[in-house]
């Protein structure tokens, strides 16, 4: 185990309402960074006409931000534990505002990639403030705040879909940007007043060499992935790209064992302890991202193909919204049972949840209400399952290492969700019926990708009973205790 800090305590109300506001500050971080991703999907069918471009042109504003957050996360995260978490965060912050208003400025396809790939910094913003959390929070409070940045994720990015809907429909595309990016300057000035500077650094130099070997081998991997179905999966820009991959990340990672400060710490990331966390984030970023997929093409598919309910983008989108909300509200429940049980026990119950929830929506699928019902029981699982992954990993981790491994994980639980994504069009491609619009996806279809969603949770809860068991924060003398309120620590190394 890592060595542990002296404890620290600060009763008072000044001291608990700078928690609160920390606390309150990272979460509206989560809450944009989710927004600023997620707004753009309801007006994907739409920007061809708006930018004079072809629809596979324009898919690339999708692409861009996956592979661009996919490849700064773990960049980011050992940046923060180098040269100070609110740091890079407010870099990332500062970066995704940029983006943000070049695409707000964009009239044609170019410039507004250009602004999506800067967005994509976005993504290692939640482990870097999950990492704040842990070295000015009090121990007892960091399960419900970790559980509350997760849920966050799901408030924005339901908040994305009936706010861009709402825009599209009634103003100028644009104004939508400008309304991401004056929330994103928003939570940077609070972040840059309210948030303190982490004390904990890391030592070494920056592993250029392994930046650029890791984005490289990324790019390869997610960009054959997520393109494979329109390139064809047996084209040669697509078995390129998988041979690119399977060369170069094996051979980064011979390179990272050997290097004296290697920008992801292998050995440390392949204890069972971290590993079987790493791989139940990766099979839930597969299930997470089933949910949402194919309930919202549910619930907007044509009434004459006898299971679509024929809903508007605007009223899918609300429909949407109480997932989001549910996954903020199990949070305190979430943090209640890792305080009685452990994280890993969080874990399971949250995996079992999940998949309960996509069984029943196999078979649920009939009525609106059936939707919600279906879909807030996944919510309750993902809300339960995710925000323990940070616990589970800084349970065991060195404070001046939690970026790195937080980031990893998080960037596990993206090639989860690439992967989902790829799965899942393959299968809505092939199992598809005629309609008045053309061809759609086939109700055997969807409950086909639903299945698999519970497959991908079952194989998340086998991984998860792998994971060594941590004692209950309130019972462990062996559970690191934390500095509070960015108190100057020793190096937890």
């Amino acid at each position: 185990m890592p060595r542990t800090h002296s404890p620290t305590t600060d009763t008072g109300s000044s001291g608990s309402l700078r928690v609160s506001s920390i606390v309150a500050v990272l979460t509206l971080a989560g809450i944009t960074i989710a927004f600023v991703q997620s707004m753009v999907f309801p007006i994907v069918p739409l920007l061809p006409g708006y930018l004079d471009a072809s629809s596979a042109d324009t898919a690339w504003v999708i692409t861009a931000t996956l592979l661009c957050g996919a490849v700064t996360t773990p960049v980011s995260g050992r940046l923060g534990d180098m040269y100070g978490k609110r740091r890079i965060l407010l870099f990332g912050m500062a970066v995704i505002v940029v983006g943000t208003v070049i695409s707000a400025l964009s009239h044609s396809l170019a410039p507004l990639l250009v602004g999506r790939t800067l967005q994509g910094l976005g993504n290692g913003v939640i482990p870097l403030a999950i990492s704040i959390m842990r070295e000015v929070l009090p121990t007892e409070k960091l399960p419900t705040a970790t559980a509350l940045m997760y849920g966050s994720l799901g408030v924005g990015g339901s908040l994305g879909l009936p706010v861009a809907a709402f825009i599209a429909d009634n103003f100028d595309w644009h104004v939508l940007f400008w309304t991401a990016a004056t929330l994103g300057a928003v939570v940077a000035v609070l972040v840059a007043l309210l948030v303190p500077e982490s004390k904990v650094r890391t030592g070494g130099r920056f592993d250029l060499a392994g930046a650029a070997g890791l984005a490289v081998g990324l790019v390869c991997l997610l960009l054959a992935v997520s393109k494979g179905e329109d390139w064809g999966w047996g084209s040669g820009i697509s078995v390129a790209l998988f041979a690119g991959a399977a060369t170069v990340l094996p051979l980064w990672s011979w390179l990272q064992l050997r290097s004296p400060h290697p920008m992801v710490d292998l050995r440390a990331n392949a204890r069972p302890e971290v590993l079987f966390t790493h791989l139940t984030g990766l099979a839930l970023g597969f299930a997470v991202f089933v949910t949402g997929l194919v309930l919202p093409q549910l619930l907007q598919m044509p009434e004459e193909t006898d299971y679509g309910l024929g809903k508007s983008l605007a009223v899918t989108g609300l429909l949407m919204a109480p997932q989001g909300l549910t996954m903020m509200a199990v949070a305190p429940l979430s943090a209640r049972l890792t305080h009685a049980k452990g994280p890993k026990a969080t874990l399971v119950t949250g995996s079992v949840i999940t998949g309960t929830g996509y069984l029943l929506a196999t078979v649920l699928m009939s009525e609106v209400w059936q939707i919600l019902v279906t879909s807030c029981i996944v919510a309750v699982g993902v809300g339960f399952a995710l925000g323990t992954l940070p616990a589970l990993v800084m349970g065991v981790v060195p404070v001046s290492q939690t970026g790195a491994t937080v980031s990893l994980n998080t960037l596990m639980r993206s090639i989860g969700t690439s992967v989902s994504s790829a799965v899942a069009g393959v299968i809505l491609a092939h199992m598809t019926i005629e309609s008045g619009n053309g061809p759609v996806p086939s109700q055997n279809g969807l409950r086909a990708v639903l299945a698999i969603g519970a497959g991908a949770a079952a194989i998340a809860l086998v991984f998860a009973s792998f994971i060594p068991r941590q004692q209950p924060a309130a019972d462990s003398a062996e559970t690191p205790v934390l500095p509070v309120l960015g108190r100057p620590t020793a190096d937890a190394e």
